[in-house]
């Protein structure tokens, strides 16, 4: 028998709310830096989860400071990594096409970003992990966790 596996969701939310923040100042400040270091922190994030910024603030700052509770599900993590991987890739795009003089493009990718962490946020669907399942679903290597089954 698997042990059941769990998922911080506040952390994720937490994580969301950080990443629209910089990258909508990074927008407004016209500020392509500000969009590139969100982009490693998201990346970084992705790749080695114990260093991520946003979860370390989460889990040394705001949660001692009574400023969040955790919100642990039954849930698999590999759908959120890979939500912020592509989420990051799609970020260091753009802080390219920034960097390149492809302001429409790069902005316009920044905020498809900001949109799809705003959807997750704000209304609970995570297009990346969405895409994971899919790609589950279609037995591509990598991508093998099931969405979880949740007993009521």
């Amino acid at each position: 028998m698997t042990a059941e596996r769990r998922v911080d969701h506040n952390q994720i939310r937490t994580n969301q709310a950080f990443t629209i923040t910089l990258l909508a100042l990074a927008f407004v400040l016209d500020a392509p830096l500000w969009a590139a270091f969100t982009a490693a922190v998201m990346l970084i994030s992705a790749a080695v989860p114990a260093l991520g910024l946003f979860s370390r603030l989460y889990q040394h700052l705001l949660l001692p400071a009574g400023l969040v509770r955790p919100r642990v599900i039954a849930d698999n993590p590999e759908p959120h990594r890979f939500a912020q991987l592509v989420g990051g890739t799609v970020v260091a795009l753009g802080s390219l096409a920034l960097a390149a003089g492809l302001t429409v493009i790069g902005w316009g990718l920044v905020a498809l970003v900001i949109a799809l962490a705003s959807l997750n946020l704000f209304a609970g669907w995570c297009a990346g992990c969405t895409m994971y399942y899919w790609l589950h679903r279609l037995g591509v290597p990598g991508f093998d966790r099931a969405p979880v089954e949740v007993t009521r």
